[in-house]
This record gives C-alpha cells, sequence and structure tokens, in this order.
C-alpha cells in the first residue's frame, strides 16, 4: 500500500497549477455544453452518434470488415456533418456565449432607472386587469439583443406606456390585439408582431400559441416576456428558453424590476437566484 501511495505522489508532483486550470476549463465547457443541450433534441442526436462509434468499435473487434469500412468511412465526415445538423444549435449557443460574456464584461455600475420602474408599475396595473378580464397578452421587453425584425413584422406603435392603452390594445377583436407588443426604450414601438414559435417537443400539450411563442422568442433572444392567458388568465414570464407561471401581480412586479435593471451586478445575481428559487 506504501508503495501505491509514493507512486501516487510520485504522478502528483508532475501536474502544475496550469494542468489543473485546464481541467477545470475543460470540465466547465463540458458542463455548460451539456446542460445547454439537455432540453433539446440535440441529445438524441448525439445518442445517435454515439451509438455509432460504439457499433464501429464492436465491428471492428469482431472483424466485421463491411461494417466497419462503412462507418470509418462516414465518420470521416462527421464533423462536417455536426456543423451542418447541429446549425440551430450551434447558432443560438454562440449567441448566448457572447451575450452572456459581454453583459458580464460591459457592466457599469449605475442608479437605477426610475422610468423603467414607472413603466414596469403600468405594465403589471394592465396585467392583472387582464388576468381579471381573462384578456389574453403577450408582452415583449427588447434587452440586449435588438428586435428590429420582429418590430417590422408589427405595425409601428412609437407611444408612451400606459395601462390603459395596453388593454385596450389587446381588448378581442380590435385591429391589434392579435400577435405580441414590443417595448424597446421604455415605449410601445410596435403591436401585432409575429414571434417564432418553440421547437420543445416536450412542452406541455396544454400550452397555447401565446406561451409557445413567448418561449420561442426567448430561445432565440434575451427578451423577456410577459404572457396574459385567455384560458385561465394566469400570468407567466419566459425567459431563456423557460417558462415561470402563476405569477401574483406583486410577484410579476418583483421579477420585471430584476431583470430588466441590468447595470447592477448584485441585482443580476440575487436574479439569478430568484428565479432557480421559483423554479426548484
Amino acid at each position: 500500500m506504501s508503495k501505491f501511495y509514493d507512486i501516487l505522489l510520485n504522478q502528483l508532483s508532475f501536474i502544475q497549477i496550469t494542468d489543473v486550470l485546464d481541467i477545470l476549463i475543460l470540465a466547465y465547457v463540458i458542463y455548460k455544453g451539456l446542460k445547454f443541450i439537455r432540453d433539446t433534441k440535440t441529445i438524441q442526436l448525439l445518442k445517435g452518434i454515439v451509438i455509432l462509434i460504439v457499433i464501429m468499435q464492436v465491428s471492428y473487434f469482431a472483424n466485421l470488415h463491411a461494417v466497419y469500412y462503412l462507418l470509418a468511412n462516414a465518420m470521416q465526415l462527421g464533423l462536417i456533418a455536426i456543423l451542418i445538423v447541429f446549425q440551430p444549435e450551434l447558432r443560438r449557443g454562440l449567441e448566448h456565449l457572447g451575450r452572456k460574456g459581454m453583459a458580464k464584461m460591459i457592466n457599469f455600475d449605475g442608479d437605477y432607472d426610475h422610468e423603467t420602474e414607472e413603466v414596469i408599475k403600468e405594465i403589471v396595473e394592465a396585467c392583472q386587469s387582464m388576468s381579471k378580464s381573462r384578456i389574453g397578452a403577450l408582452i415583449v421587453f427588447e434587452r440586449m439583443d435588438k428586435l428590429g425584425e420582429i418590430i417590422e413584422t408589427g405595425i409601428d406603435i412609437n407611444a408612451n406606456i400606459s395601462s390603459e392603452l395596453i388593454v385596450n390594445i389587446f381588448i378581442p377583436n380590435t385591429p391589434l390585439h392579435d400577435g405580441a407588443m414590443v417595448i424597446r426604450n421604455n415605449k410601445i414601438a410596435a403591436a401585432t408582431c409575429f414571434l417564432p414559435l418553440t421547437q420543445n417537443q416536450s412542452l406541455s400539450k396544454e400550452l397555447g400559441t401565446r406561451h409557445r411563442a413567448g418561449l420561442g422568442l426567448s430561445e432565440d433572444a434575451d427578451a423577456v416576456v410577459v404572457i396574459v392567458s385567455e384560458e385561465t388568465g394566469k400570468i407567466s414570464i419566459a425567459l431563456d428558453g423557460e417558462l415561470i407561471t402563476n405569477l401574483s401581480p406583486e410577484l410579476l412586479e418583483e421579477k420585471l424590476i430584476l431583470l430588466l435593471d441590468a447595470k447592477k451586478e448584485e441585482k443580476t445575481h440575487k436574479r439569478t437566484m430568484f428565479l432557480r428559487r421559483e423554479r426548484d
């Protein structure tokens, strides 16, 4: 046993700080990658690739020359195939990395924007009213990712925000009620905007088009999407491809303040812990 420990200590003596750092960085990248693709169809594709690799190795040891030849040659094109098959996920992942990385590197401290706070109060009041009346609504807050393409699909409004105006826009059978409202720079930029639907196949079948559209946009951009269900009156928030449901007006206001005040790093940390606690 002592000889074993001597060998082990001898091997450990060759490990340098850079080796430890290298392992930690690689482990973190793998962890974040697996976490990012965990709830998407990408994980199923990766399982299929792993199965093919296992079959190829088994065919090699079992002397199945034809099977091994076909799989080995197919694997030579594996990198190009992965880039083609995983193109949407790779694009979304790089956008997510750039968005989060730049947000942390360029995060200057500043006073809270009281204009934004007033806008949030108007939004919360409107959502509370629409929830009681079972009026469906889809409200998008633009953040770092610009939503010009989304805004172009709707009708320009460029109006100051008030709860009365928001409720009037989403009243059924009015010209502007269908689609999403986009808020940019604390103004209503446009209404009746078209949002991409989520591709997540594991969502509950009970979720309607509004929830799927809100989730779809939150998967592609860092926007905060507030959803009021027409069927149940429940208020939800879609963020980073996840849905936080059944919010009271008080919780909605608190979450929006935390999510839209991106200037303070301590609030960003508090926001993450707050949302994680809600999901748990």
